[in-house]
């Protein structure tokens, strides 16, 4: 075993346990969303990006966090279609928009993102999004042009809210689960990545806490998997 790799083993021995690390298979639920140029990741520009932290308290319930949130510069080249900037309202090349390049934003948001996996015992970040495959192909694509190595979240595992709220209230759209689930919605708000990311957190976090006491139940708290 090289150096590198004993002192990777010793630092994973040495985080501290919580109960974050044991409820989703070593996974932290990170909530994330983007908006964008376009549908297309890797030819259409992304515009801004927001994550917000899930924290756990010693019930076991999940609260939303913290939230971080910045503006994108379009990479070279990039696509921008005017009806996407009509949908969110977004005008790139506003003198006050402070926008930073792709490289710069993704390493100002992994920061925290790593920090947060670090101190919940996880082992790395998992989306949230409402039509997660979405928000992570954009950020896949974004990560992929940056060159970034360490990107903290999965590459491929996601959890859609569009889905948890088919499932615990029978409603696939944002506005209309969070307003099932009993959250107030701004439509005037809504399509900046802070405001939708940080609706999706709550909702994740109701629909999680509704379903704890079958989690509870199921005996599996401590189980835990590779990919």
């Amino acid at each position: 075993m090289n150096n590198r790799s004993r002192t990777s083993e010793q630092e994973s021995k040495a985080r501290p346990t919580s109960p974050m690390s044991k409820r989703f298979r070593t996974f932290l639920p990170v909530v994330v969303d983007v908006e964008t140029g376009g549908f297309n990741p890797n030819t259409d520009a992304l515009l801004e990006i927001a994550a917000v932290l899930v924290h756990m308290d010693e019930a076991g319930e999940l609260h939303r966090g913290e939230t971080h949130r910045y503006h994108v510069k379009p990479f070279p080249g990039a696509n921008i279609e005017q009806a996407a900037l009509d949908f969110t309202g977004i005008d790139p090349d506003h003198p006050l928009r402070p926008a930073l390049d792709e490289r710069e934003a993704l390493r100002r948001l992994f920061q925290p993102v790593r920090a947060e996996v670090k101190a919940s015992g996880c082992t790395r970040a998992i989306l949230v999004g409402h039509n997660s495959w979405f928000d992570l192909q954009f950020l896949n694509a974004a990560v992929e042009r940056a060159g970034l190595k360490r990107n903290p979240f999965h590459p491929f595992s996601s959890f859609d809210t569009a889905t948890l709220g088919g499932v615990a209230y029978g409603q696939t759209v944002l506005s209309r689960a969070a307003e099932a689930a009993g959250l107030s919605w701004d439509s005037n708000e809504a399509h900046s990545a802070a405001y939708d990311a940080e609706q999706t957190a709550e909702l994740f976090c109701r629909i999680v806490n509704q379903f704890q006491p079958l989690y509870q139940a199921s005996g599996t708290n401590n189980q835990t998997g590779s990919d």
